[in-house]
């Protein structure tokens, strides 16, 4: 019997070292868990992939986006020197004893902005540094030095510094923000609550949003990416890369009822700050381009309103007016009609279709895709100026004096607001006009001592020869005129 046995016994231990021969020989000899990184490691479990939301690939890594972001993003301190200002009131004391004049105590600004080329060029918002007569920039390395202000644009709320001596700066490329995604990951890196450089993490949760923090004037551009990355006042002006480290947007406000962050904050898309950089360091100004119409605001219409113009059904941006001689009635648009897409991008309100109009340029033709009476129709449209030319024009045309910068206002500018003539103060500058009043962007000069004002021709004229000038004009939006006493302009007459 037990010869009858051993075979099997055999054959079981024989069966039982060649297992453990070929285990050991062609185990892999890694734990199950193991250290991200380790040479010849194969993960055996992976995180859900919190990737590029654009792209659907891979878990997304943070690292080395924070760490270009962080060497190419810079502190940036705007001083305003002390000054005497002259009171603008009319009031019976005034009239009795002349104009008050008192003194404001210097002071500083803090933001943030991003360098854009290893030369030196730097972008940031026109907030941070419009108000400045000295401006600071400090690097990561506490390097610090002055930045000359190359131009800033008050409607897109970007300004361009440049600082010398340095070559070969860590600089961030621009992305392509049309390309950006919800749900997609996203850095916000600056310089918050005076802190050293900070990341924050989160996801666009929105796009083309408008939430009326540019007042500076009555053709503001605000079609905002909008996130839940922590932003805090002294990120303006600082970058919203995406997980490849590319430049998606400037970092330009928050929304709260605090002043802190609140859950929500909002980037310049990096295609119209491309287009605004591009712009001033070529033109000096940003030149703006229009289609000629005017559209409904759908954000503060009534239910009834909505419903009554098929809103509710039909997509796209529903024109109210379509302007004489202008480049969508050249075009074949009319009132009525829904604008659904630009070159292929698609538009869904009124935020999204101004954002995308400023990528270009008066003269550049564009593809807009529309439906009428329920019915697709697309048309070849050609963009013009505000004046209704394909124009360029220049900052050395005229359009800056004493220090700020100026445009006329459009003839639906002036019958909007019900007056022949008008001059838009774009930006005050850091010249006379600034130093010798509290005149904001978005004033329109309507007189000076009693000479109405429709250009800066107009405006030379009215001061030559004199150093005090009564300038009057309104704010947009607000009620009643306002009156500027300038005092001791030195060489009133002469381009600064």
């Amino acid at each position: 019997m037990k010869y009858k046995l051993l075979p099997v016994i055999l054959t079981a231990s024989l069966t039982s070292v060649l297992t453990l021969f070929i285990v050991s020989r062609f185990e892999n000899k890694t734990p199950y868990f193991t250290v991200a990184g380790d040479h010849g490691s194969k993960a055996t479990a992976s995180y859900t992939a919190y990737g590029n939301a654009a792209t659907g690939t891979g878990p997304a890594n943070f690292e080395n986006a924070a760490g270009l972001s962080v060497r190419a993003v810079v502190h940036v301190k705007s001083t305003r020197n002390g000054r005497t200002v002259t009171a603008n009131s009319n009031d019976l004391f005034s009239q009795m004893f002349g104009p008050q004049q008192y003194y404001i105590q210097p002071q500083q600004e803090a933001g943030s902005g991003v360098v854009i080329s290893p030369d030196g060029y730097i972008v940031t918002n026109n907030h941070v540094v419009a108000n400045g007569d000295e401006i600071a920039v400090t690097f990561n390395d506490r390097y610090t030095t002055k930045a000359k202000v190359v131009g800033t644009d008050p409607n897109t709320d970007i300004a361009v510094l440049k600082i010398e001596g340095k070559k070969d700066l860590n600089y961030l490329e621009f992305g392509n923000s049309d390309d950006a995604r919800l749900g997609q990951w996203v850095l916000a890196v600056g310089y918050p609550l005076t802190l050293d450089a900070t990341v924050t993490a989160g996801i666009i949760s929105a796009k083309g949003r408008a939430i009326g923090v540019n007042k500076s004037s009555s053709s503001a551009i605000e079609s905002f990416i909008q996130t839940d990355a922590a932003v805090n006042p002294g990120n303006s002006g600082g970058a919203l890369v995406n997980t490849e480290g590319q430049l998606i947007g400037i970092n330009s406000a928050i929304a709260s009822p605090t002043g802190s962050y609140a859950g929500y904050s909002y980037a310049i898309p990096s295609n119209i700050v491309r287009k605004a950089v591009n712009d001033l360091m070529k033109y000096g100004e940003v030149q703006r381009a229009y289609m000629g119409v005017e559209f409904f605001n759908s954000a503060t219409a009534t239910p009834e309103q909505i419903r009554q113009l098929g809103l509710d059904r039909t997509p796209g941006v529903y024109l109210t007016r379509v302007l004489p001689k202008g480049g969508a009635e050249k075009a074949g648009l009319r009132s009525g009609d829904f604008i659904t897409q630009i070159n292929g991008q698609p538009v869904n309100n009124e935020p999204e279709l101004k954002g995308q109009i400023a990528h270009y340029q008066p003269g550049d033709n564009i593809t807009v895709a529309y439906t009428r009476d329920g019915k697709p129709y697309t048309a070849m449209l050609q963009l013009t100026n505000y004046s209704g030319t394909m124009d360029i024009l220049r900052e050395e045309s005229g359009s800056k004096f004493l220090g700020a910068s100026f445009r006329p206002l459009s003839k639906d500018e002036k019958a909007k607001f019900n007056i022949s003539s008008g001059l838009l103060l774009t930006d005050p500058g850091r010249g006379q006009l600034a130093k010798h009043s509290q005149m904001g962007q978005g004033f329109v000069i309507t007189g000076v001592n009693n000479s109405l004002i429709s250009s800066v021709t107009d405006l030379r004229k009215a001061i030559t020869g004199t150093k005090d000038i009564m300038i009057a004009g309104f704010y947009p939006g607000r009620t009643g005129m306002c009156y500027f006493q300038v005092n001791g302009l030195d060489d009133a007459g002469a381009v600064e």
